[in-house]
């Protein structure tokens, strides 16, 4: 697709990555992304992809601005409490981003909802929605960016089970919920961590949809904030997983 003076200026430093180019633009250009979760990792991650050149992002959320939220849910201000995540979110993506279609889900995605994205992103903060995702995904044969933050620390992963063979699933990562699962309202999280993780989560979506270096895929990346310290961990596929095994 040929792309406008406008968009080639907006992405001249990423035409000038050989990794990148012109032929990454426009895959950028013509990609479709979902984005579950509109929050501390949805949200800066959308950013990011909108102001890439992403053709069309869609964002599932059904939450209104919470105060609460504006101390590391960075896409919203003091002014957009009390409105839907989803609206505000799209009018700060559509500002910068003038071409990217978004499109508004205001409701709590479902496994029985279609997802219009060819690469899946989730930035939800359950573990049921987590694991309807990955199924999803492992059944449609696609990608799924997945990135978690509580306290200091935070995890980014890519989950591709559905596109390659052998390659582990989020389920063989975690089969079940954790029984004293911890979040982020109960025993907080550090503000910049949640943007490191949603940062390298749009680094991973760009990845996939360019093809520039190889994605976290077998790998779950953990960030520690106090040290300052993260490590790439290896993941294999479980052959008992019910997901991806079967």
């Amino acid at each position: 697709m040929a792309l406008t003076p406008e968009q080639l200026e907006r992405q001249s430093r990423h035409i000038l990555l050989k990794e990148i180019g012109g032929p990454g633009v426009q895959k950028l250009a013509a990609a479709r992304v979902s984005i579950v979760g509109a929050g501390a990792l949805g949200g800066p991650c959308a950013m990011y992809l909108a102001a890439a050149g992403v053709g069309e992002i869609e964002l599932w959320d059904a939450d209104t601005v919470d105060r609460s939220n504006l101390q590391r849910q960075v896409q919203f201000t003091e002014v957009d409490t009390g409105h839907l995540k989803v609206d505000r979110l799209a009018e700060r993506l559509n500002a910068s981003a003038p071409d990217c279609g978004i499109i508004r889900q205001a409701r709590r995605w479902s496994e029985a909802d279609a997802l219009s994205g060819d690469v899946l992103i989730d930035g939800t903060d359950n573990f049921e929605t987590r694991f309807a995702l990955n199924r999803v995904a492992h059944a449609s044969g696609r990608p799924l960016v997945s990135g978690a933050a509580t306290r200091w620390s935070g995890q980014v992963s890519v989950f591709a089970s559905g596109v390659e063979t052998g390659q582990p699933c989020y389920q063989c990562f975690v089969p079940e919920a954790p029984p004293m699962a911890e979040a982020c309202e109960d025993v907080g999280v550090v503000g910049p961590v949640t943007g490191i993780v949603a940062s390298h989560m749009a680094l991973e979506a760009m990845k996939i949809i360019t093809g520039a270096g190889r994605p976290l895929m077998g790998q779950v990346l953990i960030l520690d904030g106090l040290s300052g310290v993260s490590r790439a961990v290896k993941l294999r596929q479980d052959t008992d997983c019910p997901v991806c095994s079967a």
